[in-house]
């Protein structure tokens, strides 16, 4: 049977057909920009082949939209059944409102040392995948350190840590919108990262902003400008040999890796995860400045980027050797299990994947729900039986597919 996230409307290869057709480009064109052969991308658009990421980025780039297009976010029916497209506009607004001064009767907002307590756990909430309750508590943090910021005008440790809590909060909000799909939102809320990193006299709050856009890259046609961001945040981010800036740093190398696989050049993704790794062995697990960074971590990259390059049987050998540390955050297993599941289907090994998809709904429910490697693996499944399981037809009603 076809795969039903691919020809249904809205699926990808009926997005990729529509807008080639819009873009008056025949399908041997359009294989030539992307360096795919006429016969994959003519089943790629029919539904009966599923692209790896790679050759979405490379469909994406050669068509000039966001890969998000293409995948079909936000999923606006389904967010709207599990009611939470309400929590995106008073998102929206708190961003908007950013540096407008309060009104007179506003309350005065916590001390900077409850705010830093909220910091935490908002940090905790995005560590446990529980964006719902980001989602609902963000808003009015924002709004709040929004006038803490005014409050602190004489340049000091206080106006400093002021703006580094709103940077954070600002990340918060960037990983809610990143996460559902809301791509230009997530982009407003870097931009404001951005102006509260430049006054939090910490240049890793500065990298890791850069890092962050350059993840945004991703689902753009200029993923070589992510790499270029990368470089340049290495290069302003001196290695202090500290573990908060080493894990700034090898985030950005682990994000190079991804780019680079994305783009097609192993040598330079491989490049960039021996660093990440080289660094990941001398200082061990960390969580700082919301980047998961460890040996976890890094192994992990290295399955996403064997199966972007359509690699599975080394993603799976890699995903082998991987031992999850008790408290690893629940969005990273997640992460993980959904890659794993990816490379299980297109091996073939239909019930692993399914169990891998479950496990990852157990560790970090809206996080599979909401991601679109999810649909292309369920669609995967259903395709590759006449007759799919009530087990399968649940889990795919529960995605959305």
């Amino acid at each position: 049977m076809p795969d039903d996230t691919s020809t249904r409307a809205g699926g990808v290869g009926a997005r990729i057909q529509e807008i080639r057709t819009l873009r008056d480009l025949t399908l041997r064109e359009l294989a030539a920009k992307c360096h795919v052969s006429p016969s994959m991308l003519s089943r790629i658009e029919s539904g009966s082949r599923v692209p790896s990421e790679q050759v979405v980025a490379a469909v994406a780039r050669a068509l000039s939209v966001s890969v998000s297009v293409l995948h079909g976010q936000p999923y606006i029916e389904q967010l709207r059944r599990d009611q939470l497209d309400r929590l995106i506009a008073p998102l929206s607004n708190a961003l908007d409102d950013w540096g407008i001064p309060p009104e007179d009767d506003d309350p005065a907002p916590r001390s900077l040392s409850e705010l830093q307590d909220v910091i935490n756990h908002v940090r905790q909430l995005r560590t446990d995948s529980e964006y719902a309750d980001l989602a609902e508590l963000t808003p009015a943090l924002l709004s709040e350190l929004s006038h803490a910021t005014q409050l602190y005008t004489v340049a000091g440790r206080d106006r400093e840590l002021a703006h580094w809590l709103q940077a954070e909060a600002a990340l918060g909000a960037f990983s809610v919108a990143y996460k559902f799909g809301y791509m230009d939102l997530a982009r407003l809320a870097l931009c404001r990262m951005a102006m509260a990193a430049a006054q939090s006299g910490d240049p890793r709050q500065v990298a890791a902003e850069r890092l962050k856009r350059a993840q945004l890259s991703t689902e753009g046609p200029s993923m070589e400008r992510g790499l270029r961001l990368v470089a340049q945040a290495l290069r302003d981010l001196d290695d202090d040999g500290t573990p908060q800036t080493r894990a700034v740093r090898g985030g950005l190398l682990l994000k190079g890796g991804q780019l680079s696989a994305l783009l097609g050049d192993k040598d330079g993704s491989q490049a960039h995860l021996g660093e990440a790794e080289g660094m990941a062995r001398e200082i061990g697990e960390t969580n700082h400045y919301m980047l998961v960074f460890g040996p976890t971590n890094v192994a992990q990259h290295a399955v996403a980027a064997a199966g972007d390059r359509d690699e599975h049987a080394e993603a799976l050998s890699i995903a082998k050797e991987i031992r999850v540390p008790v408290n690893y955050p629940a969005a990273r297993h997640g992460q993980l299990l959904i890659d794993k599941a990816r490379s299980q289907a297109l091996s073939a090994r239909l019930d692993d994947a399914l169990e891998s998809l479950e496990k990852a709904r157990e560790v970090s429910p809206l996080q599979t729900r909401y991601h679109p490697s999810t649909r292309q693996t369920v669609g995967v499944l259903l395709r590759a039986r006449p007759r799919a399981s009530s087990h399968l037809l649940a889990f795919s009603r529960w995605s959305g597919v």
